[in-house]
């Protein structure tokens, strides 16, 4: 029985009251609460302007006048907290960003997987090597990947180091678009080393020139530089997936008089934890940042419109967005419900596709991956349904990075399994590399 919710009832411990899955069992809890009060104190990673900023740009992805790009890895290490690793993050969003701009021929809303994508959620709570049992990592938010008994505690500290991680990228990553580096006169800053032997590399550029020659004439003809060229928006998300960490920094701000997560500008809800009784559904009902949900085969109609009821009440533009993640072979029977669904509710909702985390692998080898022919077919089939049903697919959410690893098989260079071992880094799931991901980045902007 679903327990009635009264917005004055909410709070941001609210949600410890509610059934949490997909939560670490600390075994010091006063350890855990007194790094929550400190983290409660420490500034704010983002800001509400921010916020808002998106929320308005997601309205107007909902009526068909942007395209949401949302990307980056499945989850992000402390040890990769570098700059290198952030700019080539950076620099592929901004280039997928470009050449989507160029054949949508209407803004992108670029949002990347980072700066707080520090815990995942886990199948199980334990793992078992050669007769040993221990706690699965869950990210390092939480414990460290190392299989030894010591590393794989739930320890607090981690939350602080996750934070602060979380900050050096976002204020890193402001700085390089406050200092010119998204400028689009000049996206040759962008390309990634290994740009020039790409079988793509040729398009791009080309692709590039036209970008550029188009802003050369406009701002001939007008006399004046296009300011907005040479600064972009650029917005971060993570999954609210670690209760007491999305706690922390949930501030109520005077001036605004709502309660805003400021750990991300746009954090979401994964299937395992979107109970409809469940802590991170209470948690997130009391936010106002703008907030996902994903959707897959197992959630029924009715679970999907109580979510929307909770989440959405009041029927707010830009609010709600609704990740589906079917797989290849189950959009055609799932997505058509779904939207109905939706559509019955006469709900405001931004569609976007996740390709992804449907369309996981496991080879003869072990090495968990994604077929690039699954990710693009999943993605054509949503995008007609969409069309066919007058709806609009408004957006993407991918696993990729600017890295050249071989994770996923197939795409422009051809990889297989058997490439798989040469770079395969990723510590849980499977991501496109630059090339792949620029590929679904031009068929997107082709009109798939």
């Amino acid at each position: 029985m679903t327990r009635t919710r009264l917005a004055s009832d909410w709070h941001p411990a609210s949600w410890q009251s509610f059934d949490a899955t997909q939560q670490p069992n600390y075994p010091d809890a006063a350890a855990l609460e007194r790094t929550v009060a400190d983290l409660s104190a420490l500034p704010p990673l983002v800001t509400s302007w921010e916020v808002e900023n998106l929320r308005e740009l997601l309205a107007s992805a909902q009526r068909g006048e942007a395209f949401l790009l949302q990307g980056g890895d499945c989850a992000e290490s402390f040890d990769e907290c570098t700059s290198p690793n952030i700019v080539q993050k950076l620099k592929i969003l901004l280039q997928m960003s470009v050449v989507m701009l160029a054949g949508l021929k209407k803004p992108v809303i670029r949002v990347g997987r980072m700066g707080g994508q520090y815990a995942k959620p886990r199948s199980a709570d334990t793992e078992t090597r050669d007769g040993v049992t221990l706690a699965s990592y869950r990210g390092d938010l939480v414990n460290r990947n190392a299989f030894t008994d010591a590393d794989r505690v739930p320890d607090p500290a981690l939350l602080l180091r996750g934070y602060e991680r979380a900050g050096l990228t976002v204020n890193f990553i402001r700085s390089l678009i406050d200092g010119g580096f998204a400028d689009l006169h000049h996206p040759e800053n962008w390309d990634l080393d290994f740009v020039r032997s790409s079988p793509m590399a040729d398009q791009y550029h080309a692709l590039i020139g036209q970008v550029a020659d188009a802003l050369g004439f406009l701002e001939s003809m007008t006399g004046r530089a296009i300011h907005h060229a040479r600064r972009v928006d650029f917005y971060t998300s993570h999954e609210g997936l670690h209760l007491p960490y999305e706690q922390a920094q949930t501030r109520f701000l005077e001036h605004r008089q709502r309660w805003f997560n400021l750990t991300t500008h746009f954090p979401w809800i994964g299937m395992r934890t979107a109970e409809l009784d469940g802590g991170h559904v209470e948690y997130f009902r009391g936010i106002s940042n703008p907030v996902a949900v994903k959707v897959g085969a197992g959630m029924s109609d009715e679970w999907l419109q109580g979510l929307i009821n909770v989440l959405n009440p009041d029927n707010e533009p830009g609010r709600l967005t609704l990740i589906t993640r079917f797989g290849a072979g189950n959009v055609a029977e799932h997505l058509p419900r779904v939207i109905q669904a939706v559509r019955s509710t006469g709900s405001r909702v931004l569609w976007v596709c996740d390709p992804m985390h449907g369309n996981t692998e496991t080879t003869a080898d072990g090495f968990k991956t994604r077929r690039f022919e699954q990710i693009l077919s999943e993605l054509r089939q949503a995008s007609a349904i969409h069309k066919d049903m007058g709806s609009y697919l408004g957006g993407v959410h991918l696993e990729l990075t600017g890295e050249d690893v071989t994770e996923c098989v197939g795409g422009a260079r051809g990889l297989t399994e058997a490439d798989l071992a040469r770079a395969y880094k990723t510590q849980v799931d499977p991501r496109l590399n630059y090339e792949q991901a620029m590929e679904i980045a031009m068929l997107i902007g082709g009109g798939l």
